[in-house]
Formats: structure tokens, C-alpha cells, sequence
């Protein structure tokens, strides 16, 4: 029993040598070297320093330790089997701990991590398909997590720093939200196959004003809604809109069932959805803008690749 305290007090003793910092990590290091080479002057030599000094801190750490690691011979040492262990051990540690090294500097230059992305499921192609492709292409370690919602949750998300960045429709005004416009789109009308204006190349106001509008509740249906209203109101037509709460495939099922025609963007437009058309409206004046989102107090580098990257694609494409 008085053997099995004393051991006790050993390792208590040894921890508390560790916590103290009286053995440094340096120590630990020159430990491994002598192992490897099984000589103190090789060892010195291999690190850079002088023989005495890795003989004196060897010795102080069996000292803390309260074991012999290294049996001393002539011409060099030899590991004891309580040494075999230790350095089995320290071994292991050192690698972890080189390896918390490294991938916190991964982390901290932005080249392994995590983003997470809100977007409206009507932005998911065009430029922000893009923006991604080429992120992945130049950050392959970076893993990138998205999540479709309205504006105001996506928003609100980053705000709660729940997500990174997102990317919404129109101009932001958010006070403690960074904001930057950096593409924009033309507006299509999306009509079914069959309908009476299906052969013309292009669509005026005045055409679509006694259509049926469906516009969804989430994504960005309140934008659309309120663009519909603005354009129809201006040339005195009462608008005649039915409010869905639908996905977007849905909606484009309802357009070609001949249930009503709805506004995208032009980006949209390019993956060809079965049973309707995508005709541009000839005096629409203004294009879909969209923004991007962030909080000012996340400082992720992986997150300012992004936004440079998307800065640089929204300089060589201006028209968009």
C-alpha cells in the first residue's frame, strides 16, 4: 500500500512539473533527438547546439520526471525500457501538436475552414455559380455550406452570426451589416409554351398587363411582388397577383400548367425548365441587383478570399 502511494505521489509530482513549466518544450525536443541518435554530440550537433547543454537539460528532465531515460556508455546511450515509453509518447505529442500548429495557420490564412452561404434559391446560378466554382478551384480545402431562405432570414442569420455572407436581392441597408452591390440582371418574363405571345422575341409592359402574376412568398418574391405592382400602377393597369408559398420548381410547374406567368432573372433563364419560355421585357428599365451581406466583426480570412474573388469577378463583368 505505502509503494502504491508512493507512485501515486510520482505522477502528481510529474504533472505538477509540467504545469510548473519546469520542463520546457525544448527539452522535450533535444529528448528526441538523443533518442534518434542515440549520442549526445550528434544529437547537439544535428539541433545546432552545444553537447553540454543537452546533456544538462536531459539530466534535469529524469530529475523532474523522477526516471532514468537514457543509460549512459562510452561511446553513446541507451534507451531504458521507461524511456522506450517516454519517448513513445512524446513522440506522439509532438506530432500532434504540430500538426494544432499548422492547421491553425490554415485556418488563419484562410486555406482550410468553413463558410457558410445564405442565398435566395433564384441566385443560385449565374454569377454567384461562378463566384463558387472558381472559390472551390482556388480554395479546394475551404468547405462551403449553403442555405436558401428569404432576405430578412438570411440576413438576420448573419447578424446572429449564424452565417457568414449573404446574398440577397436589391440594395442593403443593414446598420451593423457590411453590404456591397456586385452583379446585377436582366429581368425575363416566364410565360407557358402555349401562350398567345409565345412567338414574340420580346415582351412590353403593356403586353403582360392583364396577365396573372404568381410570385412565391419566400425567396425573393416581396421584391418581385413590389417591382410588379410599381410597373403595372405606373400605366394605370390593376395588377392581378396570387401569392405562393412554393419552391421555385413549383412555381415554373404552375407557369406551365397555365396557371399565370411570374419575373426571374436572366440568369435563371439559362437552365430550360420543361413547358414554358423566357421572353426579356423590351422598356424594363431596370435590372435585378444583388448584394452581398457580412458582419464587419468576422474577420475570416477564408471569407475575404471570398469577397475579393467576388470583387474581381464583378470588375471584369461589368454588364452584369
Amino acid at each position: 500500500m505505502r509503494r502504491r502511494a508512493h507512485n501515486g505521489q510520482e505522477v502528481v509530482d510529474q504533472q505538477n512539473a509540467l504545469l510548473r513549466g519546469r520542463i520546457p518544450l525544448v527539452a522535450l525536443i533535444q529528448t528526441l533527438s538523443v533518442a534518434e541518435y542515440l549520442n549526445f554530440r550528434h544529437a547537439a550537433n544535428a539541433l545546432g547546439v552545444s553537447q553540454s547543454s543537452v546533456s544538462t537539460r536531459i539530466k534535469a528532465l529524469e530529475e523532474d520526471l523522477g526516471v532514468v531515460l537514457f543509460e549512459r556508455r562510452h561511446r553513446g546511450v541507451r534507451l531504458t525500457d521507461a524511456g522506450r515509453s517516454f519517448i513513445t509518447e512524446v513522440a506522439a505529442g509532438i506530432g500532434h501538436l504540430d500538426l494544432a500548429i499548422k492547421t491553425a495557420g490554415s485556418v488563419m490564412n484562410g486555406s482550410v475552414g468553413h463558410l457558410s452561404i445564405g442565398l435566395l434559391s433564384s441566385i443560385g446560378l449565374g454569377f454567384l455559380a461562378d463566384l463558387r466554382r472558381r472559390y472551390r478551384d482556388e480554395h479546394p480545402e475551404i468547405e462551403l455550406a449553403l442555405f436558401e431562405g428569404r432576405s430578412d432570414e438570411i440576413i438576420r442569420q448573419v447578424r446572429e452570426a449564424k452565417l457568414d455572407i449573404a446574398f440577397v436581392v436589391g440594395a442593403v441597408d443593414v446598420p451593423d451589416c457590411h453590404s456591397r452591390q456586385l452583379w446585377s440582371e436582366a429581368l425575363m418574363a416566364v410565360l407557358p409554351q402555349g401562350h398567345s405571345l409565345a412567338c414574340a422575341e420580346h415582351l412590353v409592359w403593356h403586353d403582360l398587363a392583364s396577365e396573372t402574376f404568381l410570385v412565391r412568398q419566400a425567396g425573393a418574391g416581396p421584391q418581385v411582388l413590389d417591382h410588379i405592382v410599381r410597373r403595372l400602377v405606373e400605366r394605370e393597369k390593376t395588377p392581378r397577383i396570387r401569392r405562393c408559398d412554393v419552391g421555385r420548381d413549383t412555381l415554373m410547374h404552375m407557369v406551365a400548367d397555365g396557371e399565370g406567368i411570374t419575373l426571374t432573372s436572366e440568369a435563371a433563364s439559362h437552365v430550360p425548365f420543361p413547358g414554358v419560355l423566357f421572353r426579356p421585357i423590351a422598356d424594363e428599365p431596370d435590372r435585378a441587383r444583388f448584394s452581398a451581406v457580412w458582419s464587419p466583426h468576422n474577420r475570416d480570412p477564408a471569407l475575404r478570399h471570398l469577397l475579393d474573388l467576388a470583387n474581381e469577378i464583378s470588375r471584369l463583368c461589368p454588364s452584369r
